[in-house]
């Protein structure tokens, strides 16, 4: 009964999906360049046209924090988490003009809203769509991506970047802790927007 409970928690929090081809790939902002690079490769695969990296930088910082891995191959002095990841992209082989502009979300729920308001404005009709984000936060992407756009198909391909993945989640504190707080802000974040709904 205790290993099925683990089981139904890494199936919610941890979702990994063959992509498609698709409209455009988002990536939510952060300071981890696995995500856009991964969105570059699937981009260099023709899995879809567009990639729409997005984020200011965290509400809780207010800054920029810095790029958190790689630190010796992406060296700009980056203002926001969409200039670092468009660089990540381009150095990864995408061109200018195939990558989207969002540079004003400070949460989650933010890049999935004004992701939405760059994909209305440029006459985009999403109907397929590939989201890369870190493992740990791909529900709560997810969810966030798809009540924005509740008639697009997502294809969820995510990254481990801080070791922390649904076959070893429960084996450390540092990754009990970070999966029972992804849950917590699911709850959380959730229950409000249902009241708001």
């Amino acid at each position: 009964m205790y290993e099925e409970f683990l089981k139904q928690i890494e199936d919610f929090i941890f979702i990994e999906d063959k992509p498609e081809k698709a409209d455009v790939i988002f990536v939510p902002g952060n300071g981890y360049p696995q995500m856009a690079e991964k969105a570059a490769q699937l981009y260099r695969c023709g899995m879809a046209p567009k990639i729409l990296p997005s984020g200011r930088y965290s509400i809780t910082a207010g800054k920029f924090a810095g790029v958190l891995e790689k630190k010796e191959y992406y060296t700009g002095a980056y203002k926001t988490e969409w200039e670092f990841l468009r660089d990540v992209l381009m150095k990864n082989g995408v061109p200018r003009e195939a990558i989207l502009r969002e540079d004003q979300a400070t949460f989650t729920y933010e890049n999935a809203i004004y992701s939405r308001q760059v994909t209305d404005r440029e006459h985009l009709n999403i109907q397929k769509a590939i989201l890369c984000c870190k493992a740990c936060h791909a529900r709560r992407a997810l969810m966030y991506y798809k009540m924005l756009y509740p008639d697009t198909d997502f294809f969820v391909c995510s990254c481990c970047v801080d070791s922390v993945d649904k076959s070893n989640w429960s084996e450390t504190n540092e990754g009990i802790d970070e999966v029972m707080g992804e849950m917590t802000r699911i709850i959380k974040q959730f229950s409000v927007m249902l009241k708001k709904n």
